[in-house]
């Protein structure tokens, strides 16, 4: 009897351990470097290695400013050789939730210009295959490197169907992130759309996590050149893969917003954080957006429905009218810590509160689909 209450309170005692809960890891991964220079600009002769890192050393940056509980790692933060491999097993060591490969775009024809961003895969592979090729022949400047990489040719094309056999379980989260960074290229900056396509990379294949690899524009083009040598334009870019970080980061945890807001970069808000400045006159709410049961004012937290849209958050309360809303009537909040997250709807399914997110895009950049939050 005596060993029986033993055993029950070892197991009460095990229940209620609260276990550590492990820090979301980002790996961003400034290609090339050292004796590997990558794409060389035809004018001003910016290398693309230079490029890489300043970009991913600006992105770290802002993401460690904003998410202070977010591991970031760099696979390098100097201009030094890290061998394609090595690179995946930073990722892989420390368990990444999310892989950023950082690279810059160069072709034959000085027209081509744009961003695209890669995940793994073999869709359409034949017409990929040139930009898979430069980036793996990096490896050939490894000593030994058939061993390393077990007899992979970067420039064989027989070497590339071993990528048809491999499964990428990644791939659905992938694609997602790819899609965010991809829109604000688009969207956000204008940039031609070169889309979102699969490609054959082995640092992709040998990474155990959410992998993208983003060209940020063409050396080989003279305009793009020269905006990409711009503190301006990678400015930009590091804002843009950042504000879809935010938006991916907090998608798949469904913690708080960034502390300092995506958009504002150089007179970040001390209160709101949210992803735009507010509008100097309120619009009008859009009516579809607005079910009647969202009509009266209710700081607590429905379970009406299962999903909603959160539009930003804010370190104070705030009234009904405040301008932050723009207009918009009938939203709630959660509060987390000293956080208070406003929310807009409740809905029965994500492809409803889906449809009123993409109405409220234009006003609120960068609200997305959460579960209903529960007390």
């Amino acid at each position: 009897m005596w060993l029986v209450r033993k055993i029950l309170l070892l197991g009460s005692f095990f229940m209620f351990m609260v276990l550590p809960v492990r820090a979301f890891t980002v790996v961003i991964d400034a290609g090339h470097g050292g004796k590997d220079y990558g794409a060389i600009g035809h004018v001003l002769k910016l290398k693309e290695k230079d490029l890489n890192l300043d970009v991913s050393l600006r992105l770290a940056s802002k993401i460690r400013t904003a998410y202070p509980d977010v591991n970031v790692v760099l696979t390098r933060s100097t201009d030094v050789f890290i061998a394609l491999q090595e690179r995946a097993n930073i990722v892989n060591r420390n368990n990444a939730d999310l892989f950023i490969c950082v690279h810059t775009n160069s072709a034959e024809s000085r027209k081509a210009s744009g961003a695209e961003v890669f995940i793994l895969g073999t869709d359409k592979m034949e017409k990929n295959l040139d930009v898979a090729m430069r980036e793996n022949a990096v490896m050939k400047l490894e000593a030994d490197y058939q061993t390393t990489y077990q007899g992979f040719d970067p420039n064989s094309i027989d070497s590339y169907i071993m990528f048809e056999l491999m499964q990428n379980q990644y791939m659905d989260r992938s694609l997602k992130f790819a899609t965010m960074v991809q829109n604000e290229f688009v969207n956000t900056l204008k940039r031609g759309d070169r889309g979102v396509r699969q490609a054959a990379f082995w640092v992709l294949l040998k990474s155990a996590c959410p992998s993208v690899l983003v060209e940020m524009g063409f050396v080989s083009n003279k305009e793009e050149e020269q905006y990409l040598g711009t503190d301006k334009g990678k400015r930009e870019i590091t804002d843009a893969i950042f504000t879809a970080f935010c938006t991916y980061y907090q998608s798949v945890t469904g913690t708080m917003e960034a502390t300092v807001a995506p958009a504002q970069t150089e007179q970040p808000k001390n209160e709101v954080s949210t992803p735009e400045q507010p509008a100097a006159q309120p619009a009008q709410t859009t009516q579809s957006a607005q079910p009647a049961a969202e009509q009266k004012e209710t700081p607590a937290v429905s379970t009406a429905g299962n999903y909603t849209v959160q539009i930003f958050s804010s370190r104070r309360e705030l009234s009904e009218n405040d301008p932050e809303f723009k207009g918009l009537k009938g939203c709630f909040y959660t509060r987390r810590g000293e956080w208070y997250k406003y929310m807009y709807g409740r809905y029965q399914t994500e492809q409803e509160a889906q449809k009123v997110c993409d109405q409220l895009q234009t006003k609120f950049k960068g609200c997305f689909v959460v579960p209903v939050p529960q007390d």
